[in-house]
């Protein structure tokens, strides 16, 4: 059986028509299908959709959270409850193409235990925000050794690896890295990203950039480089400095220091917060992990009782 995890956010628009779609096409297909839909703490009818759609397909399997946790521990909540010999995960917006998933579902059949989903293109983006993509998967990329040029949440998954993926212990995830990490025999779909069926994209400029600082900092320790970069950076230019000013000292010429000490006091203040900005920001993640808090928190399940 193939599980299918649909995060949902604000969605009410598309609960019914991803349903219909994904049903539609599983049966034409032949393959046994359970479609698992989590409302992360939805605000609007997102959640009495889902019931509605458990209530008409026995398929269907509707959890909803006590809040919003973030599409990160949507994710490992779907996980932790599909059932299926292979996880299938997507967003329910349909920008992920589902007739990519019988694809990905037969490569699976053929022995490949990840399939993933990369994007030949990103559709309809603004110019910063494709910048902004491109410069994140390249830090990513390059803290991590894993090529996520064109990387999505979108792929499939064998029971071994997502079982292996639930073992993971960190609250602080990136299922996006993560799923890579973890190895086993891969290969990749390309697929296109399609238009919106209904409603608006819930990622904001100011999300995204908090969703890749999170990706980076919860994955590689690569921002503390960057301190490390600094100080050296920083000792050089001392260095020049020290050696400029002992020169001058032993020519016999004053050091006209005060603009030059004001400039050195800033630029230290400066650096030396900056550090401690990003030392606080991994302590921060230590103590996340530390509580040991769980990633989700469920209120509700909802299946027919054929599935019970």
């Amino acid at each position: 059986m193939l599980s299918i995890v649909l995060p949902s956010y604000n969605e009410e628009a598309n609960i019914e028509k991803v349903t219909d779609v994904i049903l539609s096409l599983m049966k034409k297909e032949n393959i046994e299908v359970e479609l698992i839909f989590i409302d992360d703490g939805s605000t609007d009818a997102t959640w009495k959709k889902i019931c509605l759609m458990s209530k008409e397909y026995s398929q269907v399997v509707g959890i909803t959270f006590s809040r919003n946790f973030g599409k990160e521990a949507a994710l490992a909540a779907g996980l932790d409850y599909a059932k299926g010999d292979c996880v299938a995960v997507m967003d329910c917006d349909l920008q992920h193409p589902p007739e990519t998933l019988t694809q990905m579902y037969h490569l699976w059949e053929d022995g490949f235990q990840v399939v993933e989903g990369i994007k030949s293109s990103r559709g309809k983006e603004g110019i910063i925000y494709k910048l902004f993509a491109k410069t994140f998967y390249k830090l990513i990329s390059n803290a991590t050794g894993i090529d996520m040029s064109k990387a999505s949440d979108f792929k499939l998954l064998d029971r071994k690896v997502v079982d292996e993926y639930c073992k993971l212990p960190e609250r602080n995830i990136f299922f996006r890295a993560l799923s890579s990490w973890v190895g086993f025999k891969t290969t990749y779909v390309e697929f296109d990203v399609q238009e919106r069926e209904a409603g608006e994209s819930k990622w904001s400029f100011k999300s995204l950039v908090k969703y890749a600082i999170n990706g980076i900092a919860s994955f590689s320790s690569s921002i503390m480089q960057v301190v490390t970069a600094c100080g050296i950076i920083f000792f050089v230019f001392a260095v020049i400095l020290g050696i400029q000013s002992l020169v001058k000292y032993f020519m016999g010429h004053s050091v006209e220091g005060f603009t030059t000490v004001i400039l050195l006091v800033l630029l230290t203040g400066s650096i030396l917060m900056f550090s401690l900005g990003v030392i606080g920001y991994y302590i921060s993640k230590i103590y996340d992990e530390i509580k040991m808090r769980p990633k989700y928190i469920v209120s509700e399940v909802v299946k027919t009782k054929e599935r019970s």
